[in-house]
């Protein structure tokens, strides 16, 4: 179900695989493996995903349908400047 999620969160905003592996640093290839379900998420691709679209880690894996994401209790640091970017274009 995780990989179902990943590629419609992604097709929501209208980008390719290999540009979403570049926005969180990794080969479109590795990324892909993700989206078939062939590889499992490891957490810290799974978080970068969840910040980068505003959602929770938990509604990405199916655990939840609930889109909205958690209340943070202190904002988390992201230190790829391309998620950011991305993410104020999606606003």
């Amino acid at each position: 179900m995780a990989y179902q999620r990943l590629r419609d969160l992604r097709e929501d905003v209208d980008l390719t695989q290999a540009q979403l592996a570049r926005i969180i640093n990794m080969s479109q290839p590795g990324y892909s493996q993700y989206e078939t379900g062939n590889n499992d998420i490891p957490t810290k691709i799974l978080i970068k995903l969840a910040l980068f679209y505003d959602t929770s880690v938990d509604y990405i894996l199916g655990v939840t349908n609930t889109k909205a994401p958690y209340r943070r209790k202190k904002e988390i640091y992201i230190d790829n400047q391309e998620i950011k970017k991305y993410q104020t274009n999606l606003k």
